[in-house]
Protein backbone atom coordinates (compact mmCIF):
# COMPACT_ATOMS: atom_id res chain seq x y z
CA UNK A 1 0.00 0.00 0.00
CA UNK A 2 1.39 3.78 -0.70
CA UNK A 3 1.21 6.44 1.54
CA UNK A 4 -1.84 8.31 2.39
CA UNK A 5 -3.79 4.21 1.64
CA UNK A 6 -4.90 2.41 3.93
CA UNK A 7 -6.54 -1.13 3.86
CA UNK A 8 -8.04 -4.29 4.70
CA UNK A 9 -7.51 -7.94 2.65
CA UNK A 10 -10.64 -10.03 2.86
CA UNK A 11 -11.39 -13.26 0.80
CA UNK A 12 -8.14 -12.85 -1.23
CA UNK A 13 -9.46 -9.10 -1.83
CA UNK A 14 -7.87 -5.65 -0.68
CA UNK A 15 -9.70 -2.90 -0.03
CA UNK A 16 -7.64 0.72 -0.20
CA UNK A 17 -9.13 4.08 0.97
CA UNK A 18 -6.39 7.08 0.37
CA UNK A 19 -5.51 9.82 -2.33
CA UNK A 20 -2.79 7.13 -3.31
CA UNK A 21 -5.07 3.75 -3.54
CA UNK A 22 -5.63 4.14 -7.38
CA UNK A 23 -1.46 3.58 -8.06
CA UNK A 24 -0.91 1.80 -4.95
CA UNK A 25 -3.26 -0.84 -4.25
CA UNK A 26 -2.24 -3.35 -7.09
CA UNK A 27 -3.87 -4.75 -10.25
CA UNK A 28 -7.11 -4.50 -11.31
CA UNK A 29 -8.49 -1.31 -9.49
CA UNK A 30 -11.80 0.32 -9.84
CA UNK A 31 -12.00 3.85 -8.43
CA UNK A 32 -11.58 7.06 -9.79
CA UNK A 33 -9.34 10.19 -8.72
CA UNK A 34 -10.64 12.29 -6.10
CA UNK A 35 -12.78 15.44 -6.59
CA UNK A 36 -13.69 14.14 -10.57
CA UNK A 37 -17.39 13.67 -10.81
CA UNK A 38 -18.62 9.84 -11.11
CA UNK A 39 -21.48 8.54 -13.76
CA UNK A 40 -23.80 6.43 -11.95
CA UNK A 41 -23.01 3.78 -13.86
CA UNK A 42 -19.56 3.48 -12.94
CA UNK A 43 -20.23 3.89 -8.77
CA UNK A 44 -22.57 0.92 -9.63
CA UNK A 45 -20.18 -1.60 -11.01
CA UNK A 46 -17.67 -0.57 -8.11
CA UNK A 47 -20.97 -1.16 -5.57
CA UNK A 48 -21.41 -4.38 -7.41
CA UNK A 49 -18.23 -5.90 -7.30
CA UNK A 50 -17.67 -5.05 -3.50
CA UNK A 51 -21.08 -6.35 -2.81
CA UNK A 52 -20.37 -9.76 -4.44
CA UNK A 53 -17.20 -10.21 -2.16
CA UNK A 54 -18.51 -9.35 0.81
CA UNK A 55 -22.17 -10.41 0.88
CA UNK A 56 -21.28 -13.56 3.79
CA UNK A 57 -19.46 -11.52 5.29
CA UNK A 58 -20.60 -8.41 8.33
CA UNK A 59 -17.27 -7.76 9.40
CA UNK A 60 -16.27 -6.90 6.00
CA UNK A 61 -19.47 -5.11 5.38
CA UNK A 62 -19.31 -2.59 7.70
CA UNK A 63 -15.71 -1.83 6.60
CA UNK A 64 -16.89 -0.61 3.40
CA UNK A 65 -20.09 0.35 4.80
CA UNK A 66 -17.79 3.19 6.54
CA UNK A 67 -15.87 3.95 3.57
CA UNK A 68 -19.05 4.19 1.34
CA UNK A 69 -22.28 6.41 2.09
CA UNK A 70 -25.50 6.51 0.24
CA UNK A 71 -24.12 4.58 -2.54
CA UNK A 72 -21.47 7.66 -3.35
CA UNK A 73 -17.47 7.23 -2.46
CA UNK A 74 -16.92 9.58 0.61
CA UNK A 75 -15.61 13.13 -0.33
CA UNK A 76 -12.06 13.46 -0.77
CA UNK A 77 -11.58 9.53 -1.13
CA UNK A 78 -10.76 6.61 -3.50
CA UNK A 79 -11.84 3.41 -3.01
CA UNK A 80 -10.27 1.02 -4.92
CA UNK A 81 -10.84 -2.85 -5.17
CA UNK A 82 -7.80 -4.85 -6.16
CA UNK A 83 -6.89 -8.77 -6.35
CA UNK A 84 -4.34 -9.98 -4.01
CA UNK A 85 -2.01 -12.08 -5.88
CA UNK A 86 0.81 -13.97 -4.54
CA UNK A 87 4.59 -13.84 -5.76
CA UNK A 88 4.81 -16.93 -8.00
CA UNK A 89 8.71 -16.93 -8.80
CA UNK A 90 10.97 -15.35 -11.65
CA UNK A 91 9.53 -16.69 -14.60
CA UNK A 92 6.14 -15.96 -14.19
CA UNK A 93 6.78 -12.10 -13.47
CA UNK A 94 9.70 -12.02 -15.72
CA UNK A 95 8.77 -14.43 -18.38
CA UNK A 96 8.03 -11.80 -21.15
CA UNK A 97 11.47 -9.99 -20.71
CA UNK A 98 13.25 -13.32 -20.84
CA UNK A 99 15.00 -15.12 -24.30
CA UNK A 100 13.61 -18.56 -23.37
CA UNK A 101 11.66 -21.36 -25.88
CA UNK A 102 8.19 -21.63 -26.19
CA UNK A 103 8.45 -24.94 -24.78
CA UNK A 104 9.41 -24.11 -21.66
CA UNK A 105 8.03 -25.64 -18.65
CA UNK A 106 8.71 -23.35 -15.16
CA UNK A 107 10.28 -25.04 -12.17
CA UNK A 108 10.05 -22.92 -9.58
CA UNK A 109 10.91 -22.45 -5.71
CA UNK A 110 9.75 -18.60 -5.59
CA UNK A 111 13.15 -17.27 -6.09
CA UNK A 112 14.14 -13.80 -6.65
CA UNK A 113 12.40 -11.14 -4.86
CA UNK A 114 15.31 -10.64 -2.80
CA UNK A 115 15.64 -7.89 -0.78
CA UNK A 116 17.85 -4.84 -1.71
CA UNK A 117 18.87 -3.49 2.00
CA UNK A 118 20.03 -0.45 2.71
CA UNK A 119 23.15 -0.35 4.79
CA UNK A 120 24.02 3.11 6.00
CA UNK A 121 26.42 2.11 8.75
CA UNK A 122 28.65 0.69 6.42
CA UNK A 123 28.45 3.61 4.07
CA UNK A 124 29.52 5.52 6.85
CA UNK A 125 32.69 3.18 7.48
CA UNK A 126 33.89 4.10 4.60
CA UNK A 127 33.76 7.71 4.24
CA UNK A 128 30.12 8.29 3.94
CA UNK A 129 27.84 11.05 1.86
CA UNK A 130 26.54 7.93 -0.27
CA UNK A 131 23.88 5.66 -0.85
CA UNK A 132 24.53 2.13 0.02
CA UNK A 133 22.35 -0.97 -0.65
CA UNK A 134 23.07 -4.44 -0.48
CA UNK A 135 21.43 -7.39 -2.71
CA UNK A 136 20.97 -9.99 -0.36
CA UNK A 137 21.37 -12.76 -2.98
CA UNK A 138 21.60 -15.36 -0.13
CA UNK A 139 18.34 -15.31 0.65
CA UNK A 140 17.18 -17.33 -2.49
CA UNK A 141 15.87 -21.27 -1.83
CA UNK A 142 19.08 -22.91 -1.86
CA UNK A 143 21.26 -19.56 -0.14
CA UNK A 144 22.83 -18.25 -3.28
CA UNK A 145 22.28 -16.05 -6.46
CA UNK A 146 22.80 -19.45 -8.58
CA UNK A 147 18.74 -20.06 -8.34
CA UNK A 148 18.14 -17.52 -10.52
CA UNK A 149 19.87 -19.07 -13.77
CA UNK A 150 18.64 -22.42 -12.03
CA UNK A 151 14.80 -21.65 -12.70
CA UNK A 152 15.46 -20.95 -16.40
CA UNK A 153 17.57 -23.34 -17.02
CA UNK A 154 16.50 -26.57 -15.66
CA UNK A 155 12.54 -25.48 -17.03
CA UNK A 156 14.05 -25.28 -20.41
CA UNK A 157 15.71 -28.44 -20.03
CA UNK A 158 12.26 -29.91 -18.51
CA UNK A 159 10.23 -28.50 -21.38
CA UNK A 160 12.35 -30.64 -24.70
CA UNK A 161 12.21 -34.13 -22.65
CA UNK A 162 15.74 -33.85 -20.82
CA UNK A 163 16.00 -36.15 -17.81
CA UNK A 164 19.27 -35.35 -16.61
CA UNK A 165 21.30 -31.94 -15.41
CA UNK A 166 25.07 -31.90 -14.57
CA UNK A 167 27.16 -29.26 -13.44
CA UNK A 168 31.02 -28.83 -12.39
CA UNK A 169 30.71 -26.57 -9.33
CA UNK A 170 32.57 -25.01 -5.89
CA UNK A 171 29.67 -25.40 -4.46
CA UNK A 172 26.69 -23.26 -5.54
CA UNK A 173 25.86 -24.49 -8.63
CA UNK A 174 25.64 -27.77 -7.13
CA UNK A 175 22.89 -27.15 -4.34
CA UNK A 176 21.16 -25.10 -6.89
CA UNK A 177 21.11 -27.62 -9.67
CA UNK A 178 20.30 -30.19 -7.43
CA UNK A 179 17.51 -28.40 -5.68
CA UNK A 180 15.68 -27.58 -9.14
CA UNK A 181 16.48 -31.09 -10.75
CA UNK A 182 14.88 -32.89 -7.50
CA UNK A 183 11.48 -30.31 -8.56
CA UNK A 184 11.45 -31.47 -11.52
CA UNK A 185 11.78 -34.83 -11.34
CA UNK A 186 15.12 -34.79 -12.46
CA UNK A 187 18.77 -36.62 -12.38
CA UNK A 188 21.27 -34.58 -11.14
CA UNK A 189 25.07 -34.97 -11.04
CA UNK A 190 27.46 -32.79 -9.77
CA UNK A 191 31.20 -32.33 -10.19
CA UNK A 192 33.55 -30.75 -7.81
CA UNK A 193 37.04 -30.30 -7.43
CA UNK A 194 38.33 -32.77 -4.47
CA UNK A 195 38.22 -30.83 -0.70
CA UNK A 196 37.89 -27.97 -2.45
CA UNK A 197 34.10 -27.65 -1.04
CA UNK A 198 32.59 -25.99 1.72
CA UNK A 199 30.89 -28.39 3.47
CA UNK A 200 27.58 -26.26 3.83
CA UNK A 201 27.72 -27.03 -0.15
CA UNK A 202 28.17 -29.83 -0.55
CA UNK A 203 25.86 -30.89 2.08
CA UNK A 204 22.93 -29.17 0.26
CA UNK A 205 23.83 -31.20 -3.07
CA UNK A 206 23.63 -34.52 -1.04
CA UNK A 207 20.90 -33.34 0.60
CA UNK A 208 18.54 -32.77 -2.83
CA UNK A 209 19.71 -36.48 -3.95
CA UNK A 210 23.05 -35.21 -6.86
CA UNK A 211 24.98 -37.91 -7.47
CA UNK A 212 28.14 -36.25 -6.24
CA UNK A 213 31.32 -36.92 -8.22
CA UNK A 214 34.66 -35.63 -6.73
CA UNK A 215 37.59 -35.01 -9.21
CA UNK A 216 41.19 -34.73 -8.57
CA UNK A 217 41.65 -31.83 -10.28
CA UNK A 218 40.41 -28.39 -10.39
CA UNK A 219 36.55 -26.38 -11.33
CA UNK A 220 38.40 -26.05 -14.70
CA UNK A 221 39.07 -29.42 -15.19
CA UNK A 222 35.35 -30.81 -13.77
CA UNK A 223 33.96 -28.46 -16.40
CA UNK A 224 36.13 -29.49 -19.26
CA UNK A 225 35.10 -32.77 -18.25
CA UNK A 226 31.01 -31.54 -17.81
CA UNK A 227 31.31 -30.33 -21.53
CA UNK A 228 32.54 -33.21 -23.15
CA UNK A 229 30.11 -35.60 -21.65
CA UNK A 230 27.25 -33.56 -22.73
CA UNK A 231 28.35 -33.34 -26.27
CA UNK A 232 28.19 -36.27 -26.28
CA UNK A 233 25.03 -37.91 -24.40
CA UNK A 234 21.41 -36.19 -23.84
CA UNK A 235 22.93 -34.70 -20.80
CA UNK A 236 22.04 -30.96 -20.09
CA UNK A 237 24.57 -28.68 -18.69
CA UNK A 238 23.63 -26.02 -16.25
CA UNK A 239 26.77 -24.30 -15.77
CA UNK A 240 26.62 -20.61 -16.79
CA UNK A 241 27.84 -21.19 -20.49
CA UNK A 242 24.34 -22.38 -20.64
CA UNK A 243 22.42 -19.24 -22.36
CA UNK A 244 19.30 -19.65 -19.91
CA UNK A 245 21.09 -19.53 -16.99
CA UNK A 246 22.42 -15.65 -18.34
CA UNK A 247 18.30 -14.90 -19.00
CA UNK A 248 17.04 -15.91 -15.81
CA UNK A 249 20.38 -14.29 -13.67
CA UNK A 250 19.65 -11.08 -15.38
CA UNK A 251 16.50 -10.70 -13.22
CA UNK A 252 18.45 -9.10 -10.46
CA UNK A 253 19.20 -6.40 -12.41
CA UNK A 254 15.52 -5.94 -13.23
CA UNK A 255 14.33 -5.95 -9.55
CA UNK A 256 17.15 -3.39 -8.53
CA UNK A 257 15.85 -0.77 -11.17
CA UNK A 258 12.20 -1.81 -10.39
CA UNK A 259 13.03 -0.92 -6.26
CA UNK A 260 15.26 2.14 -6.95
CA UNK A 261 13.26 3.74 -9.87
CA UNK A 262 16.78 3.12 -11.69
CA UNK A 263 20.05 1.31 -12.04
CA UNK A 264 22.48 2.55 -9.45
CA UNK A 265 25.63 4.82 -10.26
CA UNK A 266 28.13 1.92 -9.58
CA UNK A 267 27.19 -1.52 -8.77
CA UNK A 268 29.69 -3.77 -6.77
CA UNK A 269 30.03 -7.87 -7.05
CA UNK A 270 32.58 -10.32 -7.26
CA UNK A 271 33.61 -12.68 -10.03
CA UNK A 272 34.17 -16.01 -10.25
CA UNK A 273 33.22 -18.16 -13.81
CA UNK A 274 32.34 -14.63 -14.76
CA UNK A 275 28.38 -15.62 -15.23
CA UNK A 276 27.31 -13.05 -13.06
CA UNK A 277 28.75 -9.85 -14.14
CA UNK A 278 28.13 -10.95 -17.75
CA UNK A 279 24.30 -11.54 -16.28
CA UNK A 280 23.70 -8.06 -14.98
CA UNK A 281 25.45 -6.11 -17.46
CA UNK A 282 22.71 -7.98 -19.94
CA UNK A 283 19.78 -6.87 -17.55
CA UNK A 284 20.61 -3.30 -17.18
CA UNK A 285 21.23 -2.81 -20.72
CA UNK A 286 17.79 -4.72 -21.50
CA UNK A 287 15.98 -2.70 -18.90
CA UNK A 288 17.17 1.13 -20.20
CA UNK A 289 16.48 -0.08 -23.72
CA UNK A 290 12.47 -0.60 -22.46
CA UNK A 291 12.57 2.49 -19.47
CA UNK A 292 15.35 4.50 -19.58
CA UNK A 293 16.66 3.77 -16.09
CA UNK A 294 20.14 4.46 -16.93
CA UNK A 295 23.35 1.67 -16.66
CA UNK A 296 25.50 1.45 -13.56
CA UNK A 297 29.50 1.83 -13.71
CA UNK A 298 30.72 -1.93 -12.97
CA UNK A 299 33.24 -3.16 -10.07
CA UNK A 300 33.96 -6.37 -10.52
CA UNK A 301 36.52 -8.00 -8.17
CA UNK A 302 38.13 -11.18 -8.13
CA UNK A 303 40.29 -12.85 -5.22
CA UNK A 304 43.69 -11.96 -5.49
CA UNK A 305 44.82 -15.81 -5.76
CA UNK A 306 42.23 -16.68 -8.33
CA UNK A 307 42.23 -13.21 -10.53
CA UNK A 308 42.85 -14.57 -14.63
CA UNK A 309 40.96 -11.33 -15.42
CA UNK A 310 43.20 -8.94 -13.57
CA UNK A 311 46.71 -10.64 -14.27
CA UNK A 312 45.92 -11.79 -18.07
CA UNK A 313 46.60 -15.50 -18.27
CA UNK A 314 44.31 -18.26 -16.81
CA UNK A 315 46.06 -19.46 -13.52
CA UNK A 316 46.55 -23.27 -12.91
CA UNK A 317 45.87 -23.74 -9.48
CA UNK A 318 44.08 -20.79 -8.35
CA UNK A 319 43.73 -20.90 -4.11
CA UNK A 320 41.47 -18.34 -2.26
CA UNK A 321 39.55 -19.07 1.05
CA UNK A 322 37.12 -17.22 -1.22
CA UNK A 323 36.30 -20.80 -2.53
CA UNK A 324 32.97 -19.62 -4.64
CA UNK A 325 35.21 -17.69 -6.81
CA UNK A 326 38.04 -20.13 -7.03
CA UNK A 327 38.50 -20.41 -10.94
CA UNK A 328 41.66 -20.10 -12.68
CA UNK A 329 39.68 -19.83 -16.18
CA UNK A 330 36.56 -18.25 -16.29
CA UNK A 331 34.10 -19.38 -18.55
CA UNK A 332 32.44 -15.93 -19.54
CA UNK A 333 35.95 -14.08 -19.26
CA UNK A 334 35.54 -12.13 -22.19
CA UNK A 335 32.34 -11.03 -21.56
CA UNK A 336 33.32 -10.22 -17.77
CA UNK A 337 35.67 -7.87 -19.18
CA UNK A 338 33.53 -6.39 -21.89
CA UNK A 339 30.78 -5.35 -19.24
CA UNK A 340 33.62 -3.61 -17.29
CA UNK A 341 34.94 -1.53 -19.94
CA UNK A 342 31.32 -0.86 -21.88
CA UNK A 343 30.11 0.42 -18.23
CA UNK A 344 33.78 2.32 -18.16
CA UNK A 345 33.95 0.41 -14.92
CA UNK A 346 36.97 -1.96 -14.21
CA UNK A 347 38.07 -5.69 -12.62
CA UNK A 348 40.28 -5.81 -9.29
CA UNK A 349 41.38 -8.01 -6.83
CA UNK A 350 41.12 -7.92 -3.30
CA UNK A 351 43.30 -10.32 -0.84
CA UNK A 352 41.71 -12.83 1.25
CA UNK A 353 42.45 -10.88 4.61
CA UNK A 354 40.25 -8.09 3.15
CA UNK A 355 37.27 -10.42 2.04
CA UNK A 356 37.07 -11.93 5.44
CA UNK A 357 37.82 -8.58 6.83
CA UNK A 358 34.53 -6.90 4.94
CA UNK A 359 32.52 -10.35 5.54
CA UNK A 360 33.32 -9.48 9.37
CA UNK A 361 32.47 -5.47 9.39
CA UNK A 362 29.04 -6.70 7.17
CA UNK A 363 27.61 -8.91 9.98
CA UNK A 364 28.64 -6.50 12.70
CA UNK A 365 27.70 -3.54 11.29
CA UNK A 366 24.47 -4.33 9.29
CA UNK A 367 23.89 -8.04 10.97
CA UNK A 368 23.99 -9.49 7.49
CA UNK A 369 26.30 -12.22 7.54
CA UNK A 370 27.38 -13.76 3.88
CA UNK A 371 30.02 -16.18 2.94
CA UNK A 372 33.18 -15.10 2.00
CA UNK A 373 33.23 -14.73 -1.78
CA UNK A 374 30.28 -12.49 -1.15
CA UNK A 375 31.81 -10.08 0.14
CA UNK A 376 34.25 -9.52 -1.95
CA UNK A 377 32.73 -6.74 -4.04
CA UNK A 378 32.60 -4.80 -1.00
CA UNK A 379 36.04 -5.45 -0.24
CA UNK A 380 36.83 -3.99 -3.86
CA UNK A 381 34.67 -0.89 -2.96
CA UNK A 382 36.40 -0.44 0.47
CA UNK A 383 40.27 -0.66 -1.80
CA UNK A 384 38.69 2.12 -4.12
CA UNK A 385 37.64 4.30 -2.01
CA UNK A 386 40.68 4.24 0.20
CA UNK A 387 42.84 4.43 -2.85
CA UNK A 388 41.39 7.29 -4.50
CA UNK A 389 40.62 5.80 -7.68
CA UNK A 390 36.49 5.74 -6.74
CA UNK A 391 34.57 8.59 -5.56
CA UNK A 392 31.47 7.63 -4.11
CA UNK A 393 30.58 11.51 -2.52
CA UNK A 394 26.59 11.73 -4.18
CA UNK A 395 26.16 8.26 -5.57
CA UNK A 396 24.05 5.20 -5.03
CA UNK A 397 26.21 2.15 -4.90
CA UNK A 398 24.86 -1.19 -4.68
CA UNK A 399 26.37 -4.21 -3.97
CA UNK A 400 25.93 -7.77 -4.80
CA UNK A 401 25.98 -10.25 -2.11
CA UNK A 402 26.11 -13.18 -3.61
CA UNK A 403 25.54 -16.00 -0.70
CA UNK A 404 24.56 -16.63 2.42
CA UNK A 405 27.16 -17.40 5.62
CA UNK A 406 25.62 -20.35 6.23
CA UNK A 407 27.25 -22.06 2.70
CA UNK A 408 30.26 -21.60 4.63
CA UNK A 409 30.47 -21.41 8.40
CA UNK A 410 33.54 -23.53 9.29
CA UNK A 411 35.10 -20.18 8.10
CA UNK A 412 34.23 -18.34 11.27
CA UNK A 413 34.16 -20.95 13.45
CA UNK A 414 37.65 -22.61 13.12
CA UNK A 415 39.02 -19.72 14.62
CA UNK A 416 35.97 -18.49 17.41
CA UNK A 417 36.87 -18.86 20.82
CA UNK A 418 34.70 -21.49 22.93
CA UNK A 419 31.86 -19.98 24.46
CA UNK A 420 32.09 -18.67 28.34
CA UNK A 421 30.54 -21.61 30.59
CA UNK A 422 29.09 -20.61 33.76
CA UNK A 423 27.08 -22.11 36.91
CA UNK A 424 22.96 -21.66 36.22
CA UNK A 425 22.89 -18.94 38.78
CA UNK A 426 22.12 -15.60 38.48
CA UNK A 427 25.11 -14.26 40.38
CA UNK A 428 27.39 -15.98 38.05
CA UNK A 429 26.06 -14.39 35.01
CA UNK A 430 26.05 -10.96 36.27
CA UNK A 431 29.75 -11.62 36.93
CA UNK A 432 30.16 -12.23 33.65
CA UNK A 433 28.60 -10.15 31.80
CA UNK A 434 28.70 -7.18 34.30
CA UNK A 435 32.26 -7.39 35.46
Amino acid sequence: MGAGVIGEYFLGFCVAVGKDATASAGNVCVGAPTGMLMEVGFVSSVQAVIKKQTNKTRINRRFIASKYSGGKLIIDEILCYTRRVAYQGLLHKYGPLLDLPRYTRTVSLLEGNTPLIKADNLARQLGGGFELFIKYEGLNPTGSFKDRGMTAAVSEALGRGTTTVICASTGNTAASAAAYAARAGMKSIVLIPQGKVATGKLAGAIAYGAQVIQIDGSFDDALTMVIEITNKHPICLVNSINPYRIEGQKTSAFEICDVLDSAPDWLCLPVGNAGNITSYWAGFKQYNQMKSTGLPQVLGVQAAGSAPLVLGPPIENPETVATAIRIGKPARGEQALQAAEESKGRIIAATDDQILEMQKILAKLEGIWVEPASAAGLAGLAIEIANGTLNPKGKRVVAICTGHGLKDPEIITKDMQKPSIVLPKLEALEELILG
